[in-house]
Protein backbone atom coordinates (compact mmCIF):
# COMPACT_ATOMS: atom_id res chain seq x y z
CA UNK A 1 0.00 0.00 0.00
CA UNK A 2 1.32 3.83 -0.40
CA UNK A 3 0.80 6.19 1.99
CA UNK A 4 -2.45 7.58 -0.08
CA UNK A 5 -4.59 4.66 0.48
CA UNK A 6 -7.21 3.86 2.49
CA UNK A 7 -6.99 0.65 4.81
CA UNK A 8 -9.58 -2.58 3.54
CA UNK A 9 -10.86 -3.12 7.30
CA UNK A 10 -12.88 -6.00 5.80
CA UNK A 11 -9.87 -7.75 3.84
CA UNK A 12 -7.96 -7.30 6.91
CA UNK A 13 -10.23 -8.87 9.50
CA UNK A 14 -10.31 -11.88 7.73
CA UNK A 15 -5.94 -12.13 7.41
CA UNK A 16 -6.90 -12.83 11.87
CA UNK A 17 -8.28 -15.97 12.45
CA UNK A 18 -9.76 -15.44 15.37
CA UNK A 19 -11.35 -12.40 14.25
CA UNK A 20 -13.31 -14.66 12.03
CA UNK A 21 -14.55 -16.63 14.76
CA UNK A 22 -18.51 -16.78 16.18
CA UNK A 23 -19.61 -16.92 19.73
CA UNK A 24 -23.02 -18.20 20.08
CA UNK A 25 -23.67 -17.55 16.58
CA UNK A 26 -22.77 -13.93 16.84
CA UNK A 27 -19.38 -12.26 15.17
CA UNK A 28 -16.64 -11.08 17.94
CA UNK A 29 -15.91 -7.65 17.90
CA UNK A 30 -12.66 -7.30 19.67
CA UNK A 31 -11.77 -3.95 21.27
CA UNK A 32 -8.74 -4.37 23.42
CA UNK A 33 -6.01 -4.19 21.32
CA UNK A 34 -4.42 -1.32 23.67
CA UNK A 35 -4.20 -4.83 26.07
CA UNK A 36 -2.71 -6.86 23.01
CA UNK A 37 -3.46 -7.11 19.59
CA UNK A 38 -4.83 -9.95 18.00
CA UNK A 39 -1.92 -12.21 15.10
CA UNK A 40 -2.46 -12.37 12.02
CA UNK A 41 -2.09 -15.80 9.40
CA UNK A 42 1.27 -14.68 8.40
CA UNK A 43 2.52 -14.18 11.59
CA UNK A 44 1.37 -17.76 12.78
CA UNK A 45 2.91 -19.00 9.53
CA UNK A 46 5.95 -17.75 9.65
CA UNK A 47 6.34 -18.80 13.80
CA UNK A 48 4.92 -22.24 12.85
CA UNK A 49 7.37 -22.55 9.68
CA UNK A 50 10.00 -21.54 11.50
CA UNK A 51 9.74 -24.21 13.93
CA UNK A 52 8.79 -26.86 11.98
CA UNK A 53 11.70 -25.92 9.41
CA UNK A 54 14.35 -23.78 11.10
CA UNK A 55 14.56 -24.11 15.10
CA UNK A 56 17.82 -24.24 16.09
CA UNK A 57 20.02 -22.80 19.61
CA UNK A 58 21.25 -19.38 17.83
CA UNK A 59 24.29 -17.83 17.97
CA UNK A 60 26.12 -20.79 19.26
CA UNK A 61 26.68 -23.35 17.08
CA UNK A 62 28.68 -24.01 13.83
CA UNK A 63 26.24 -26.39 12.10
CA UNK A 64 23.94 -24.99 9.28
CA UNK A 65 20.79 -24.99 10.59
CA UNK A 66 22.10 -23.26 13.86
CA UNK A 67 22.91 -20.58 10.93
CA UNK A 68 20.05 -20.76 9.30
CA UNK A 69 18.21 -20.05 12.89
CA UNK A 70 20.61 -17.06 13.83
CA UNK A 71 19.67 -15.62 10.07
CA UNK A 72 16.00 -15.34 10.72
CA UNK A 73 16.74 -14.10 14.48
CA UNK A 74 18.85 -11.09 13.30
CA UNK A 75 16.84 -10.65 10.47
CA UNK A 76 13.93 -9.72 12.60
CA UNK A 77 16.38 -7.47 14.75
CA UNK A 78 17.05 -5.59 11.11
CA UNK A 79 13.41 -5.14 10.07
CA UNK A 80 12.68 -3.84 13.85
CA UNK A 81 15.83 -1.47 13.16
CA UNK A 82 14.13 -0.23 10.23
CA UNK A 83 10.49 -0.03 11.90
CA UNK A 84 11.54 2.64 14.27
CA UNK A 85 14.63 4.20 12.24
CA UNK A 86 17.64 2.89 14.32
CA UNK A 87 20.75 4.00 13.44
CA UNK A 88 22.22 0.55 13.73
CA UNK A 89 21.02 -2.97 14.40
CA UNK A 90 22.95 -4.01 17.63
CA UNK A 91 20.77 -1.08 19.12
CA UNK A 92 17.87 -2.86 19.31
CA UNK A 93 18.20 -5.49 22.44
CA UNK A 94 15.45 -8.15 22.64
CA UNK A 95 13.67 -8.35 26.29
CA UNK A 96 10.58 -10.59 27.16
CA UNK A 97 8.86 -7.13 27.12
CA UNK A 98 8.61 -3.52 27.03
CA UNK A 99 8.46 -3.99 31.31
CA UNK A 100 11.67 -5.84 31.49
CA UNK A 101 13.01 -3.18 28.62
CA UNK A 102 12.12 -0.48 30.96
CA UNK A 103 13.38 -2.09 34.10
CA UNK A 104 16.70 -2.60 32.23
CA UNK A 105 17.30 1.06 31.46
CA UNK A 106 16.28 2.14 35.35
CA UNK A 107 18.84 -0.60 36.89
CA UNK A 108 21.70 -0.88 34.90
CA UNK A 109 21.70 2.86 33.59
CA UNK A 110 19.88 3.97 36.73
CA UNK A 111 21.63 1.94 39.29
CA UNK A 112 25.27 2.78 37.49
CA UNK A 113 24.46 6.81 37.34
CA UNK A 114 22.27 7.78 39.74
CA UNK A 115 22.52 8.37 43.59
CA UNK A 116 20.78 10.00 46.21
CA UNK A 117 19.27 13.35 45.44
CA UNK A 118 19.03 13.02 41.95
CA UNK A 119 16.09 13.91 39.74
CA UNK A 120 14.04 11.95 37.51
CA UNK A 121 10.98 13.34 36.15
CA UNK A 122 7.97 11.56 35.55
CA UNK A 123 4.29 12.21 34.19
CA UNK A 124 0.85 11.38 35.68
CA UNK A 125 -0.35 9.35 32.67
CA UNK A 126 2.38 6.69 33.02
CA UNK A 127 1.48 3.09 33.01
CA UNK A 128 3.49 1.15 36.10
CA UNK A 129 6.27 -0.20 34.04
CA UNK A 130 7.21 3.34 33.69
CA UNK A 131 6.82 3.95 37.99
CA UNK A 132 7.18 0.92 39.84
CA UNK A 133 11.51 0.70 38.41
CA UNK A 134 11.65 4.64 39.60
CA UNK A 135 10.32 3.76 42.80
CA UNK A 136 12.65 1.03 43.77
CA UNK A 137 15.75 3.28 42.99
CA UNK A 138 13.97 6.01 45.42
CA UNK A 139 14.20 3.04 48.20
CA UNK A 140 17.51 1.76 47.02
CA UNK A 141 19.10 4.80 46.20
CA UNK A 142 17.51 8.16 47.63
CA UNK A 143 16.48 9.92 43.98
CA UNK A 144 14.40 12.15 43.76
CA UNK A 145 10.70 11.98 41.61
CA UNK A 146 9.03 14.99 40.24
CA UNK A 147 5.70 14.44 38.12
CA UNK A 148 4.43 16.25 35.36
CA UNK A 149 0.72 16.81 35.91
CA UNK A 150 -2.07 16.83 33.10
CA UNK A 151 -4.19 19.48 31.56
CA UNK A 152 -8.34 19.32 32.21
CA UNK A 153 -8.63 17.83 28.88
CA UNK A 154 -5.89 14.66 29.54
CA UNK A 155 -2.52 16.53 27.81
CA UNK A 156 0.19 17.19 29.37
CA UNK A 157 0.60 20.64 31.34
CA UNK A 158 4.11 21.90 30.40
CA UNK A 159 3.58 25.12 31.60
CA UNK A 160 6.54 24.51 34.52
CA UNK A 161 8.14 21.82 32.67
CA UNK A 162 11.60 24.34 32.53
CA UNK A 163 11.43 24.21 36.64
CA UNK A 164 10.17 20.47 36.83
CA UNK A 165 13.34 19.79 34.49
CA UNK A 166 16.14 21.91 36.37
CA UNK A 167 19.15 19.64 37.50
CA UNK A 168 17.05 16.49 36.60
CA UNK A 169 19.07 13.61 35.04
CA UNK A 170 16.49 11.56 33.92
CA UNK A 171 13.05 12.63 31.79
CA UNK A 172 10.91 8.95 31.41
CA UNK A 173 7.32 9.40 29.75
CA UNK A 174 5.11 7.93 27.66
CA UNK A 175 4.30 8.44 24.05
CA UNK A 176 0.46 7.55 24.09
CA UNK A 177 -1.11 7.08 27.03
CA UNK A 178 -2.63 3.89 27.55
CA UNK A 179 -5.59 5.39 29.42
CA UNK A 180 -6.49 8.30 27.92
CA UNK A 181 -4.97 8.07 24.48
CA UNK A 182 -3.31 11.17 24.28
CA UNK A 183 -0.28 11.56 21.87
CA UNK A 184 2.43 13.26 23.73
CA UNK A 185 4.46 15.56 22.10
CA UNK A 186 7.57 13.26 21.91
CA UNK A 187 10.13 15.27 20.03
CA UNK A 188 9.80 18.59 22.23
CA UNK A 189 9.85 16.72 25.23
CA UNK A 190 13.08 14.85 24.21
CA UNK A 191 14.51 18.77 23.44
CA UNK A 192 13.50 19.44 26.55
CA UNK A 193 15.46 16.89 28.27
CA UNK A 194 18.22 17.24 26.49
CA UNK A 195 18.72 21.30 27.28
CA UNK A 196 18.05 20.54 31.03
CA UNK A 197 20.89 17.76 30.76
CA UNK A 198 19.07 14.97 31.66
CA UNK A 199 17.98 11.58 29.55
CA UNK A 200 14.91 11.31 27.21
CA UNK A 201 13.47 7.82 28.07
CA UNK A 202 10.34 6.96 25.92
CA UNK A 203 7.74 4.10 26.88
CA UNK A 204 6.32 3.27 23.18
CA UNK A 205 4.54 0.46 23.73
CA UNK A 206 0.92 2.47 23.00
CA UNK A 207 2.40 4.48 20.33
CA UNK A 208 4.67 2.11 17.90
CA UNK A 209 1.84 0.15 17.15
CA UNK A 210 -0.56 2.79 15.28
CA UNK A 211 1.70 5.49 14.10
CA UNK A 212 5.10 6.32 12.23
CA UNK A 213 8.14 5.61 14.47
CA UNK A 214 11.54 7.48 14.26
CA UNK A 215 13.68 7.63 17.41
CA UNK A 216 16.45 9.33 15.21
CA UNK A 217 13.90 11.96 14.53
CA UNK A 218 12.82 12.26 18.10
CA UNK A 219 16.00 12.75 19.55
CA UNK A 220 15.58 10.26 21.86
CA UNK A 221 18.21 8.15 24.07
CA UNK A 222 16.02 5.15 25.11
CA UNK A 223 12.81 3.94 23.46
CA UNK A 224 10.71 0.78 24.84
CA UNK A 225 7.78 -1.15 23.10
CA UNK A 226 6.21 -4.60 23.16
CA UNK A 227 5.48 -7.09 20.40
CA UNK A 228 1.80 -8.41 21.28
CA UNK A 229 0.75 -4.91 21.22
CA UNK A 230 1.72 -4.30 17.37
CA UNK A 231 0.39 -7.72 15.76
CA UNK A 232 3.13 -10.11 17.43
CA UNK A 233 3.57 -12.51 19.50
CA UNK A 234 3.68 -11.82 23.36
CA UNK A 235 7.15 -13.09 25.08
CA UNK A 236 9.22 -10.68 23.73
CA UNK A 237 9.57 -6.74 23.95
CA UNK A 238 12.19 -4.46 22.58
CA UNK A 239 13.94 -1.73 23.76
CA UNK A 240 16.43 0.65 21.76
CA UNK A 241 18.96 2.51 23.35
CA UNK A 242 21.76 4.74 21.34
CA UNK A 243 24.91 2.93 21.04
CA UNK A 244 26.82 5.06 23.19
CA UNK A 245 24.59 4.91 26.72
CA UNK A 246 24.19 0.67 26.19
CA UNK A 247 28.24 0.37 25.72
CA UNK A 248 28.91 2.10 28.77
CA UNK A 249 25.93 0.51 30.90
CA UNK A 250 26.98 -2.66 32.92
CA UNK A 251 25.26 -5.97 31.96
CA UNK A 252 21.23 -6.41 33.34
CA UNK A 253 21.74 -10.11 33.69
CA UNK A 254 24.24 -12.37 34.07
CA UNK A 255 24.91 -15.58 31.97
CA UNK A 256 25.04 -17.30 28.67
CA UNK A 257 25.52 -15.07 25.60
CA UNK A 258 26.54 -11.79 27.35
CA UNK A 259 30.24 -12.76 27.53
CA UNK A 260 33.32 -12.48 25.73
CA UNK A 261 34.68 -14.33 28.88
CA UNK A 262 34.55 -15.96 32.27
CA UNK A 263 37.42 -16.75 34.14
CA UNK A 264 37.89 -17.62 38.23
CA UNK A 265 38.25 -14.25 38.85
CA UNK A 266 35.86 -12.16 36.92
CA UNK A 267 34.10 -11.88 33.86
CA UNK A 268 33.79 -9.64 30.54
CA UNK A 269 30.73 -8.89 28.55
CA UNK A 270 30.10 -9.52 24.81
CA UNK A 271 29.58 -6.63 22.57
CA UNK A 272 26.12 -5.16 21.27
CA UNK A 273 23.59 -6.49 21.38
CA UNK A 274 24.40 -9.59 23.38
CA UNK A 275 26.12 -7.71 26.42
CA UNK A 276 22.06 -7.68 27.53
CA UNK A 277 20.71 -10.81 26.17
CA UNK A 278 21.55 -13.34 28.89
CA UNK A 279 20.12 -16.94 27.96
CA UNK A 280 17.89 -18.55 25.35
CA UNK A 281 15.80 -16.06 24.04
CA UNK A 282 12.82 -16.29 22.46
CA UNK A 283 13.53 -17.28 19.63
CA UNK A 284 10.89 -18.17 17.87
CA UNK A 285 7.99 -15.03 19.21
CA UNK A 286 11.32 -12.95 17.51
CA UNK A 287 10.70 -14.52 14.12
CA UNK A 288 7.08 -13.49 14.65
CA UNK A 289 7.70 -10.01 15.54
CA UNK A 290 10.01 -9.74 12.40
CA UNK A 291 6.67 -11.07 10.66
CA UNK A 292 4.41 -8.71 12.29
CA UNK A 293 6.78 -5.98 11.27
CA UNK A 294 6.69 -7.13 8.19
CA UNK A 295 2.59 -7.22 7.88
CA UNK A 296 2.81 -3.48 9.54
CA UNK A 297 4.56 -2.13 7.65
CA UNK A 298 3.00 -3.20 4.18
CA UNK A 299 -0.23 -1.90 5.55
CA UNK A 300 1.61 1.34 5.84
CA UNK A 301 1.64 2.94 9.04
CA UNK A 302 1.01 6.42 8.15
CA UNK A 303 -2.48 4.87 6.69
CA UNK A 304 -3.13 3.24 10.35
CA UNK A 305 -2.76 6.34 12.03
CA UNK A 306 -5.45 8.16 9.46
CA UNK A 307 -7.68 5.36 10.02
CA UNK A 308 -7.36 5.08 13.64
CA UNK A 309 -7.86 9.11 13.31
CA UNK A 310 -10.94 8.51 11.50
CA UNK A 311 -12.73 5.59 13.48
CA UNK A 312 -11.63 8.01 16.69
CA UNK A 313 -13.70 11.28 15.31
CA UNK A 314 -16.65 8.58 14.81
CA UNK A 315 -16.24 7.05 18.27
CA UNK A 316 -16.25 10.64 19.80
CA UNK A 317 -19.25 12.06 17.96
CA UNK A 318 -21.43 9.00 18.22
CA UNK A 319 -20.82 8.02 21.14
CA UNK A 320 -21.59 11.90 22.96
CA UNK A 321 -24.46 12.71 20.29
CA UNK A 322 -26.05 9.05 21.75
CA UNK A 323 -25.69 9.44 24.99
CA UNK A 324 -24.56 12.75 26.37
CA UNK A 325 -23.87 13.15 29.77
CA UNK A 326 -24.37 9.32 30.31
CA UNK A 327 -20.89 9.02 28.93
CA UNK A 328 -17.99 10.10 30.24
CA UNK A 329 -15.07 9.87 27.63
CA UNK A 330 -11.49 10.67 29.33
CA UNK A 331 -8.53 12.05 27.13
CA UNK A 332 -8.59 14.44 24.51
CA UNK A 333 -11.33 15.47 22.40
CA UNK A 334 -8.86 16.70 19.33
CA UNK A 335 -8.29 13.49 17.64
CA UNK A 336 -5.20 14.95 16.57
CA UNK A 337 -3.64 14.98 19.92
CA UNK A 338 -5.08 11.51 20.36
CA UNK A 339 -5.42 7.23 19.12
CA UNK A 340 -8.53 5.30 19.33
CA UNK A 341 -8.04 4.59 23.07
CA UNK A 342 -11.06 5.83 24.99
CA UNK A 343 -11.37 4.94 28.47
CA UNK A 344 -14.75 6.11 29.64
CA UNK A 345 -17.25 5.54 32.45
CA UNK A 346 -21.09 5.25 31.64
CA UNK A 347 -23.85 6.11 33.83
CA UNK A 348 -23.34 4.62 37.09
CA UNK A 349 -22.78 0.95 36.19
CA UNK A 350 -19.62 -0.28 37.53
CA UNK A 351 -16.53 -1.37 34.66
CA UNK A 352 -16.09 -4.83 36.05
CA UNK A 353 -20.36 -5.53 35.76
CA UNK A 354 -20.50 -2.91 32.18
CA UNK A 355 -17.98 -5.19 30.49
CA UNK A 356 -19.62 -8.81 31.38
CA UNK A 357 -22.77 -7.51 30.24
CA UNK A 358 -21.00 -6.45 27.15
CA UNK A 359 -19.70 -9.65 26.28
CA UNK A 360 -23.01 -11.25 25.97
CA UNK A 361 -22.94 -9.03 22.72
CA UNK A 362 -19.75 -10.22 21.80
CA UNK A 363 -18.08 -7.00 22.37
CA UNK A 364 -14.62 -7.46 23.72
CA UNK A 365 -13.53 -4.60 26.43
CA UNK A 366 -11.07 -4.33 29.27
CA UNK A 367 -12.14 -3.00 32.87
CA UNK A 368 -10.24 -2.10 35.04
CA UNK A 369 -7.40 0.60 36.50
CA UNK A 370 -5.24 -0.46 33.45
CA UNK A 371 -1.85 -0.36 35.34
CA UNK A 372 -2.09 3.52 36.22
CA UNK A 373 -3.59 3.79 39.67
CA UNK A 374 -2.29 7.03 40.12
CA UNK A 375 -3.87 8.58 37.12
CA UNK A 376 -7.04 6.70 37.86
CA UNK A 377 -6.92 8.52 41.19
CA UNK A 378 -6.52 11.89 39.38
CA UNK A 379 -9.68 10.72 37.43
CA UNK A 380 -11.64 10.47 40.42
CA UNK A 381 -12.47 6.45 39.60
CA UNK A 382 -10.79 3.43 40.82
CA UNK A 383 -11.44 1.41 37.13
CA UNK A 384 -12.84 2.77 33.92
CA UNK A 385 -14.01 0.66 30.79
CA UNK A 386 -11.84 0.85 27.94
CA UNK A 387 -12.62 0.21 24.01
CA UNK A 388 -9.64 0.06 22.12
CA UNK A 389 -9.84 -0.08 18.27
CA UNK A 390 -7.16 -1.38 16.31
CA UNK A 391 -6.42 -1.79 12.41
CA UNK A 392 -8.90 -4.02 12.09
CA UNK A 393 -11.87 -1.63 13.71
CA UNK A 394 -13.92 0.06 11.68
CA UNK A 395 -17.50 2.36 12.74
CA UNK A 396 -19.35 -0.33 12.92
CA UNK A 397 -17.43 -1.80 15.87
CA UNK A 398 -18.17 1.75 17.02
CA UNK A 399 -22.08 1.33 16.16
CA UNK A 400 -21.83 -2.33 17.72
CA UNK A 401 -20.76 -1.13 21.01
CA UNK A 402 -23.09 1.90 20.98
CA UNK A 403 -25.89 -1.02 21.01
CA UNK A 404 -24.39 -2.96 23.23
CA UNK A 405 -24.32 -0.07 26.05
CA UNK A 406 -27.74 0.66 24.83
CA UNK A 407 -28.48 -3.07 26.05
CA UNK A 408 -25.95 -3.14 29.26
CA UNK A 409 -28.63 0.53 29.99
CA UNK A 410 -31.73 -1.88 29.75
CA UNK A 411 -30.52 -4.45 31.92
CA UNK A 412 -29.61 -2.60 34.51
CA UNK A 413 -32.45 -0.24 34.65
CA UNK A 414 -34.63 -3.66 34.93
Amino acid sequence: MTAAQTLDVAAIKQQFPLLRREINGAPLVYLDSANTTQKPQVVIDAMSTFMEQSYAPINRSAYSLAAEATDCFEGARTKVQHFINARRAHEIVFTKNATESLNLVAYAWGRANLQAGDVVVLTHMEHHANIVPWHMLVAEKGIVLRWVPLTADGQLDLSELPSLLDGARVFSFTAMSNVLGTITPVQQLCAAAHAAGALAIVDGCQYVPHNVTDVQAWGADFMAFSSHKLCGPSGVGVLWGREELLDAMPPFLGGGNMIADVRLDGFTTAELPAKFEAGTPPITEVVGLGAAVDFLTGLGMANIRRHEIEVAGYAMQSLTERFGTDIQLHGPCNVEVRGATFSFGFRDIHPHDLSQVLDQRNVCVRAGHHCAKPLMRLLGVNATARASFYLYNDTTDVDTLADALDSASDIFAS
